[in-house]
């Protein structure tokens, strides 16, 4: 029997059967207050060139999602918070947990 992780109480390879269940985890992996604020900034401006590109028409706004929102979760990450990000395991629900994490912090719900 493996002991698991001691911060998440997991054993290596388990997997999140629900978003809910990742959340916390996601939140977790999320401490540094610095690491936090980083991705609030840069979901924003994914947001931003969302909209730029809504607006325009011009693809290389799309480019830039992806570009901005990557770049600097990972500056949070690798100099802040000083972990792996949980996109290379989890992308889809690390995206969703990037937007939510966003709106509740724009909305007051989390400390910014």
């Amino acid at each position: 029997m493996t002991a698991g992780d001691p911060q998440t109480g997991r054993d290596p390879g388990e997997r999140y059967a629900s978003f809910a269940a990742f959340y916390p985890y996601y939140i977790h992996e999320h401490s540094n207050r610095t690491c936090r604020r980083i991705h609030v900034v840069g979901t924003g401006l994914v947001i931003a060139a969302f909209l730029a590109f809504a607006w325009s028409g011009n693809p290389w706004w799309l480019l830039a999602m992806p570009l901005v929102g990557y770049g600097f979760a990972w500056v949070g990450h690798f100099f802040f918070e000083k972990n792996r990000p949980a996109t290379f395991q989890y992308p889809l629900w690390s995206l969703m947990g990037d937007f939510r994490l966003f709106f509740e912090t724009v909305s007051g719900k989390r400390r910014f």
